[in-house]
C-alpha cells in the first residue's frame, strides 16, 4: 500500500493482493517504523455512504462503506473518491484507487500491480 499526502490531499494505492485482501478481510494496515513511534495508515470498510478520513494516535484510517467495496476485486473500477470538509472550514481531497504499473521502470517491484490501461492500448 502506498500513500501520498499532499497539501490537503491524501492518496492510497492498493496493489491487487491488497485489494482483495480488502475486499474479503475488511481491512489493510501498513506501518512506517519511526525511531520512537510508528506510523500507522489503513484502509478499512465502514457503514458509511463515502470515504471518509481520521488522523489519531499516529494513525491515518482511511474509512470506505461496504458497498462502495463491494466486488472492487473483481470488477473495472479504479477507484473512488471524495471531498469532506474539516472542522477549520476547509476541505481534504480522499482518493483510493487500485495501483498501476509504472510507463518507465523505476526500480521498484510491480509485479503486484494492477498492468496500466495506457500500455494496454498500444
Amino acid at each position: 500500500m502506498k500513500i501520498r499526502i499532499r497539501g490537503n490531499s491524501v492518496r492510497f494505492r492498493l496493489t491487487k493482493t491488497e485489494v482483495e485482501q480488502l475486499c474479503q478481510e475488511r481491512s489493510i494496515e501498513e506501518r512506517t517504523n519511526f525511531t520512537t513511534q510508528d506510523f500507522i495508515y489503513e484502509v478499512k470498510a465502514t457503514e458509511i455512504d463515502e470515504l471518509n478520513i481520521q488522523f489519531d494516535s499516529n494513525k491515518i484510517s482511511l474509512q470506505i462503506s461496504n458497498a462502495l467495496l463491494k466486488n472492487w476485486d473483481t470488477d473495472q473500477r479504479i477507484g473512488f473518491s471524495h471531498t469532506i470538509s474539516t472542522t477549520n472550514g476547509k476541505s481534504i481531497d480522499l482518493l483510493l484507487e487500485k495501483d498501476f504499473t509504472c510507463l518507465e521502470d523505476r526500480g521498484e517491484d510491480e509485479s503486484e500491480n494492477y498492468p496500466n490501461p495506457k500500455t494496454l492500448s498500444l
